[in-house]
């Protein structure tokens, strides 16, 4: 997360775009590589799997979330009978609202809000002091604290044993949601400087110095060496997902009518995460930053950092265009899955036992498919954003079923198998996505500046969702249907896809970033952004 000098390589440009002919020829940009990084090990690569399988989200974005609804369900009351009323009762109406701000709030409301201010939080951070991670050690740290934060919250989650700590069973998700959120993106932005120094990478270089490979293919195989990484990272989320899972059986079936067995089941996904995520603050090399630059603050430079990738969307057009068209599709899908699980919990009654069961149908396909879509990728060598595109499609059909619901009950999330339906799609498709989305922001970033746009990746991603919970939350307090959020949903995932398909150019765009970050180089050693750092001028002819 943090960066070395960049040693003194000249930034490879092909010196003429148009051939005698007058027709524009392929340009290729070779990144930089510093030689004082240390290469990275086979115990620090496989310590970053390993954090990864740990931080798998089973605990702090899904069981957590499930006990926080059923307590504010149990809490709650039917408008319909008046408070006192059982919101889980044979004749309720389906409606259940909890008091709140001096009336009431239906508790699928209350749960888009706990997850509209996560995300809230979250964008404070990423512009606070996301950047402030390329300085000294700090983005380590950064990790380390974020994650014990996590892991605290989790544990505390073993107070909550009775619908009067709703309030707290809010808090203490909220709390997970954000540092998981934050974990998952200052994790993600160590990916780009781990795949350029991995032993292959480092041979592809000496390759390419040599002139055994040519730029182009030099260029194709760094790039699959990036999604290799990309790929089994995420397949070691998805193991450990399924891994979680099936321990957490070992407890859900012995002890399913234990009231505080869902209890129990946070704490031991909780230390599953422990014990394997601590390895990484153990075996990740030191990769300092440069100091931070005099009169500068740990809390300010962030915004500063930030401020300045802003102004450059003229240079690096096709990384901006993605990073808004991923704000937008980000917020659709996250809000999507949310409002899903909502539906979801409604139907198996908030029941860890179903939910690890459709969990373990998930984990099971997206492991499948990740290393399916990978083998894929590299025996055909199809580009990134092909594979992207694949994705897309599904994330737009999921909110669009959904919509369906609002018509009839046949279809669109109000049966039992539409959800296990859902969860093999989602484990098939969706799983890849995360994958070559942020494979796709590594392709766009300008090597040496990986926390700057990574922080703004973290906004378009984690923190996108602001927009989403917000406006689906209004729609159901006033129609009281959760159904009716889901055309909202299905535009914007469908907008913001047809942006990214036809508007972003990953070829280029990697080609000006790597340009834009040569010109820029000396950031790399002082931490100090210019405007027009030291590139040699091209004498004027007289």
């Amino acid at each position: 997360m943090s960066r070395q000098p960049l040693p003194e390589i000249p930034h490879e440009v092909s010196p003429n775009p148009l051939d005698d002919s007058g027709v524009e020829t392929t340009e290729v940009a070779i990144a930089p590589v510093s030689r004082s990084e240390p290469i990275v090990t086979r115990k620090e690569l496989w310590s970053y799997y390993l954090y990864y399988n740990g931080d798998n989200g089973v605990g702090p974005n899904g069981y957590s979330m499930t006990l926080f609804q059923s307590l504010a369900t149990a809490a709650g009351y039917d408008p319909v009978k008046g408070p006192g009323s059982d919101c889980s009762a044979s004749d309720a109406s389906g409606q259940c609202v909890l008091p709140w701000g001096g009336g009431t709030k239906a508790v699928s409301s209350v749960v888009l809000v706990a997850n509209g201010v996560s995300f809230a939080v979250m964008t404070l951070i990423f512009t606070t002091i996301g950047s402030a991670a390329d300085y000294g050690s700090f983005g380590r740290w950064l990790l380390l604290i974020l994650t014990v934060i996590c892991w605290g919250a989790q544990f505390a989650s073993m107070s909550l044993t009775s619908p009067d700590r709703w309030g707290v069973a809010m808090a203490l998700y909220m709390i997970g949601f954000v540092t998981y959120g934050a974990t998952l993106v200052f994790y993600a932005a160590v990916f780009p400087r781990l795949a350029r120094n991995t032993p292959h990478a480092r041979s592809l270089r000496e390759k390419y110095e040599r002139g055994e490979i040519s730029a182009e293919e030099y260029e194709v195989e760094e790039s699959l060496e990036k999604n290799r990484i990309s790929n089994i990272s995420t397949m070691h989320s998805n193991i450990g997902y399924i891994v979680t899972l099936a321990l957490n059986l070992s407890l859900l079936l012995p002890r399913n009518t234990d009231p505080k067995v869902n209890n129990y089941v946070l704490v031991l996904t909780n230390g599953y995460w422990v014990l394997l995520g601590i390895w990484w603050f153990i075996f990740q090399q030191p990769r300092p930053g440069p100091s931070l630059p005099k009169g500068e603050h740990y809390v300010t430079i962030g915004w500063k950092q930030i401020w300045i990738a802003m102004k450059q969307y003229k240079k690096l057009p096709y990384t901006f265009i993605y990073l808004v068209a991923f704000f937008l599709l980000a917020d659709g899908l996250n809000t999507t899955g949310t409002l899903v699980s909502i539906c979801q919990n409604d139907k198996f009654n908030f029941s860890f036992l179903q939910n690890t069961y459709l969990g373990l149908s998930q984990a099971i396909t997206s492991t499948i498919s990740t290393l399916g879509f990978w083998y894929i990728q590299k025996y055909w060598k199809i580009s990134t954003k092909k594979m992207f595109v694949v994705t897309n499609v599904v994330t737009i059909l999921i909110p669009l079923w959904g919509m369906i619901g609002i018509w009839t009950t046949k279809f669109g999330f109000h049966n039992v198998w539409e959800f296990w339906a859902y969860n093999v799609m989602f484990g098939l498709f969706q799983a890849p996505y995360y994958a070559f989305s942020q494979t796709m922001m590594a392709e766009l970033t300008p090597p040496g500046f990986d926390n700057m746009f990574f922080g703004l990746f973290g906004l378009s991603n984690r923190a996108s969702s602001m927009i989403g919970p917000n406006v689906i939350q209004a729609i159901i307090d006033r129609t009281g249907d959760n159904w009716k959020g889901f055309p909202f949903l299905f535009a914007l995932c469908t907008a913001a896809s047809v942006v990214i398909w036809f508007g972003v150019d990953v070829t280029t765009g990697r080609r000006d970033a790597v340009a834009w970050a040569e010109k820029h180089r000396s950031y790399a050693e002082t931490g100090v952004y210019t405007e027009e750092d030291a590139v040699p001028q091209k004498p004027k002819k007289a």
